[in-house]
């Protein structure tokens, strides 16, 4: 582990390096890693700000969409500047701007079978920030596979829900909580449904305290839990996981 850092590293992470937990070994474990953020929206947003400002060495963006100006209303990332623009391009901007120390590397596609393993495999933590089932349990199958741990997020008009995802270390996977996904038009996207924007980055930063808590393995794991939160309750609850030995993916 390279505790090397240089007076400008020392003074941009000095308070993560004064928490015990933390210290110089931890932010060093920060730099050295390689996190995947699948999605570019409205959790992605404050997700990778957090990382790259936390000093997370190297941040993957997958995204294929353009900014919209619907976006602006929780896509923090984005500008009006942006509109029109592929958002991981966008957003890589916005993330050197926050840290220039950082390397971003972006990939304006859709997940898909065909990719889904080769951007898994180039990671050591994936987050999923997307807003459509089919992605999600491609992206969880695929983590699965790859034994890497999943930070995994969602929203709804004014609820959130998080969980981190180890089934190679004995935990629940994706499919373990849902084994399938729900019958088309079930659950309508924010598009339909709508979200409150501030909803997203509770979520989007909890989804960033989680892999930073993953790296540099501090407190207590998400995995083997459900947080969700209700916003006009003002009420979090944490739901206890169990792993399905029956399920088809990890059991």
């Amino acid at each position: 582990m390279d505790l090397n850092f240089s007076e400008a590293e020392v003074q941009r992470y000095a308070r993560h390096i004064l928490l015990r937990e933390v210290g110089g070994t931890g932010q060093a474990k920060l730099k050295a890693a390689r996190v995947l953020i699948i999605g570019a929206g409205g959790l992605g947003a404050p997700l990778a700000l957090y990382l790259a400002a936390a000093g997370v060495g190297t941040i993957g963006l997958v995204d294929n969409d353009v900014v919209e100006l619907s976006n602006l209303q929780r896509q923090v990332i984005h500008g009006e500047a942006s509109v029109g623009r592929k958002k991981v391009l966008s957003a890589k901007e916005a993330l050197l701007r926050v840290n220039p120390l950082v390397t971003v590397t972006t990939y304006a596609m859709r997940v898909a079978p065909e990719n889904v393993e080769a951007l898994v495999n180039d990671y050591d933590i994936i987050c999923d920030g997307t807003d459509n089932f089919a992605t999600r349990f491609l992206v969880a199958d695929a983590c699965v596979a790859a034994r890497k741990p999943l930070v995994s997020a969602a929203v709804l008009r004014f609820e959130g829900q998080i969980s981190t995802f180890k089934p190679h270390e004995g935990g629940p996977c994706y499919r373990c909580l849902y084994p399938e996904p729900p019958p088309e038009g079930l659950v309508p996207p924010c598009s339909e449904a709508g979200i409150l924007g501030s909803v997203t980055g509770v979520m989007g930063t909890l989804q960033a305290t989680e892999v930073i808590k993953e790296i540099t393995q501090i407190g207590q794991s998400l995995s083997g839990f459900l947080l969700v939160w209700d916003a006009l309750a003002s009420e979090f609850r944490k739901i206890k996981l169990k792993k399905d030995p029956a399920c088809p993916v990890c059991g």
